[in-house]
């Protein structure tokens, strides 16, 4: 996520309302060490900032959610509601260096095709070697 501000200098003009949203996993119930350990994995290039969010559907515990690709990260969301849920305030990551970005928007469609199964495939030991694989394919400024 970029701040709206920053990314109407990147484009050079002004984003209809779906162009400004960021679709993404509302996670609640998370302990301070979570936090602070997903602070590191986000690292130096990420603040941790207040936003308001709108969530899109009801929260499901994730022991209950269908756990199938599909459903889980759909490659085209539907379209946003003519009405949001009430705002509630969280926190999200935000990307802090600005001149590493190229003046394009971000696309979920190309995220779930091209990175997507990073977080969502089972998780790798510590000590595999596709981790190589996985570093080498993140495209790097």
């Amino acid at each position: 996520m970029v701040p709206y501000e920053q990314t109407r200098v990147l484009i050079g003009h002004d984003l209809p309302l779906e162009d400004r949203s960021v679709r993404g996993t509302l996670v609640i119930g998370l302990s301070q060490k979570d936090l602070e350990l997903l602070d590191i994995f986000e690292g130096e290039d990420y603040d941790r900032r207040g936003v308001n969010v709108h969530p899109l559907s009801t929260f499901v515990k994730l022991s209950e959610y269908p756990l199938d690709d599909k459903t889980l990260i759909p490659s085209k969301p539907p379209a946003l509601p003519a009405t949001l849920a009430p705002a509630f305030r969280t926190d999200t990551y935000v990307y802090n260096v600005y001149s590493r970005l190229e003046p394009d928007l971000w696309s979920f469609e190309d995220f779930v095709t091209k990175n997507a199964r990073k977080w969502y495939n089972k998780q790798l030991p510590d000590d595999d070697v596709r981790w190589a694989e996985l570093d080498e394919e993140t495209p790097r400024s």
